[in-house]
């Protein structure tokens, strides 16, 4: 199978789950800028989930740039990671409207992390179907960021219970690790075209 559908439908799913965030976003009631003031936390957690959104499509693409065929494994462990993308709508709003409290924090940080499990999962898929010369595998390298991701959400999660700003600031940080797209794909394909 080709990777054009699998590219084709997971860039349909993540543009469904940035228009349902986006629809969260209730316009208040009362004209003056005041009225702005209590949707502020809802819009925050709207623009970090659209930043984490942003990267897992900008990683999905070039993840998938490195794919030669589609094999079953990899559209079950897509659809696993499209799964906890589509909480994002679901984990954001509650987050926002309950102003960052414990729980809402802690269960988006419990998205974050199974979405950033699924996604290692499918690159590990995508890895073991290549073979021992796969080009994913030599782009990926020793993947710091990926390792360190699920530790700092773990302690974001916990830190939740105890200073929300604290797990905000956790799960900001990881978004900053990964906001700049990993160009590492790209730089292996050009270098193999090149040669």
């Amino acid at each position: 199978m080709s990777k054009t559908r699998i590219e084709a439908f997971s860039d349909g799913v993540i543009a469904i789950i940035i228009t349902i965030m986006v629809l969260e976003l209730r316009v208040p009631h009362g004209e003056g800028m005041d009225a702005l003031v209590p949707l502020i936390p809802v819009f925050f957690s709207y623009v970090l989930s659209f930043v984490y959104v942003g990267i897992y499509w900008n990683n999905h693409h070039h993840m998938l740039q490195a794919v030669r065929t589609v094999t079953g494994p990899m559209l079950w462990a897509n659809l696993h990671l499209l799964f906890w993308l589509s909480l994002f709508p679901f984990a954001t709003g509650w987050m926002g409207e309950n102003h960052f409290a414990a729980a809402p924090s802690a269960v988006y940080g419990v998205v974050l992390l199974m979405a950033a499990i699924a996604y290692w999962v499918l690159q590990q898929i995508i890895i073991a179907s290549q073979g021992p010369d796969s080009l994913l595998k030599k782009a990926v390298g020793s993947d710091w960021k990926g390792k360190a991701s699920p530790f700092l959400y773990l302690a974001g999660i916990a830190a939740a219970f105890w200073s929300h700003w604290m797990a905000q600031g956790l799960y900001v940080f990881v978004a900053l690790m990964w906001l700049v797209p990993d160009r590492r794909i790209e730089h292996l394909l050009a270098s193999k075209d090149a040669g």
